[in-house]
């Protein structure tokens, strides 16, 4: 029963998840018009921590120092194991578990792609004249919810010859101990995504600098041209975590893993399936976090469903004590063989919906930029430049505004609503809304 011990390790993982503490501290207030108690926080860098207001600080500072304590009298825990003794434990483990291991941190990356030959994912660009290629993942880097994978180099096919593209997972067929390269032996394909390479218009292009253009092909994929020649520079497909490992490893190399039928709970509710959400949210690029948040106790009412969508507020034009800051600059990190840069107002988002259950509801990690607007749609006139970030698939849309704050040179978000879709909600909780 491989892929069940893998989907367990998922499922508890998703379910720490749902229990964590936001990182970075956290703070409590009133939800919107007082109705729901909200957790958030923020973290910028790797390792460097800022809570959300004074009072979330000296909470942020005793939790650290009650945790450092705590650790000084542990003497043993799984990553303080040395590596030794953690490879023989990943010796017992199948390719799906040692994915999900990977998944945890960077040596937990590491040691499992060790003894799995070098387990990852491909791209595959096509031409049209039916040519293939098969690109090797050049970085890798693990964030809280997702996974971000980027290729580049200096031999891309010409842009104006290329079709279509399909990102996959990939595993060794035999899953043996010996030396041979990875890229010689057989391996099996799991196809994520295809993308139509035609689709790299004006419409989808969100960010530019000097010497590149990205644009933005759901689900989670950024592709850069270089600015001069208008071919390929880079690929970036971002990968959250839920599913990552059956969608990685159990599809084929024509057609995605498909997930199972999905079975209601029942419930009393005379308004099941509107409340006790949970939504996690990220924005990150380059290992660096301008916002990690946790809403806790999210719900809506009937009333609030509109237009085949169901409106959940997270954060309130109203209420000013859940305005939230995005930490430090936002940007989106880039990188080939040759340079680098930086594109301004765009990032990464991470978005983990969970259900009353604890269950993942919607799961997206998606590239998003920072659009300027003339005011906010609704609620009052700020004294400001303001701002809106959107997102848009088959399952829901996200609606965030923002304010620009001179004085510290950063955006507020002065609002937060996600649109679920009603079929979605009524194929997951049974109802008939």
């Amino acid at each position: 029963m491989a892929t069940g011990r893998g989907r367990l390790l998922q499922q508890y993982w998703l379910g720490l998840l749902a229990r964590r503490p936001p990182i970075g501290g956290d703070f409590w207030a009133p939800g919107s018009a007082g109705e729901a108690a909200r957790s958030a926080g923020f973290r910028m860098g790797l390792g460097v921590r800022v809570a959300a207001g004074c009072a979330a600080q000296n909470h942020c500072a005793q939790r650290d120092v009650c945790c450092e304590k705590f650790h000084t009298g542990c003497s043993v825990s799984l990553d303080s194991l040395p590596s030794e003794i953690l490879l023989k434990i990943l010796f017992h483990l199948d390719a799906v578990t040692l994915l999900c291991m990977g998944c945890v941190n960077r040596r937990f990356y590491h040691l499992a792609n060790d003894k799995i030959s070098g387990l990852g994912w491909v791209i595959i660009v096509k031409e049209k004249s039916g040519k293939e290629y098969t690109m090797e993942h050049v970085d890798l880097s693990i964030n809280d919810s997702s996974v971000t994978i980027v290729w580049y180099g200096k031999n891309w096919p010409s842009l104006a010859t290329l079709s279509t593209l399909d990102l996959c997972g990939v595993t060794p067929v035999f899953m043996d101990r010996s030396k041979i390269p990875t890229k010689n032996r057989p391996r099996w394909h799991s196809l994520i995504a295809k993308y139509d390479l035609s689709h790299l218009t004006e419409s989808t292009m969100i960010g530019c600098d000097r010497l590149i253009r990205i644009f933005c092909l759901n689900p989670g994929l950024v592709v850069g041209l270089w600015q001069r020649e208008e071919e390929l520079a880079f690929v970036m497909a971002n990968l959250h975590f839920h599913h990552l490992v059956e969608r990685s490893t159990l599809g084929s190399a024509a057609v995605p893993y498909e997930l199972p039928p999905h079975t209601p709970f029942l419930d009393d509710s005379p308004e099941y399936g509107l409340h006790g959400y949970q939504l996690h949210i990220d924005m990150h690029s380059g290992g660096v976090f301008c916002l990690c948040g946790t809403f806790d106790n999210l719900f809506t009412k009937k009333g609030y469903i509109e237009n085949e969508y169901v409106k959940l507020i997270v954060i309130s034009f109203k209420n000013s004590t859940e305005h939230l800051p995005l930490i430090g600059k936002v940007g989106l990190s880039w990188k080939t063989n040759i340079f680098d840069g930086y594109i301004k107002s765009c990032s990464i988002m991470d978005v983990t919906l969970l259900d009353e259950y604890g269950k993942p509801f919607w799961c997206f990690s998606s590239p998003v930029c920072i659009q300027s607007s003339s005011r906010p749609s609704h609620g009052p006139n700020f004294l400001g430049e303001t701002y809106h970030v959107d997102y848009v698939d088959s399952e829901g849309k996200m609606h965030v505004e923002l304010l620009w704050l001179q004085e510290t040179e950063e955006y507020l978000i002065v609002s937060l609503v996600l649109y679920l879709r009603v079929a979605k909600v009524n194929h997951w909780f049974g109802t008939k809304y």
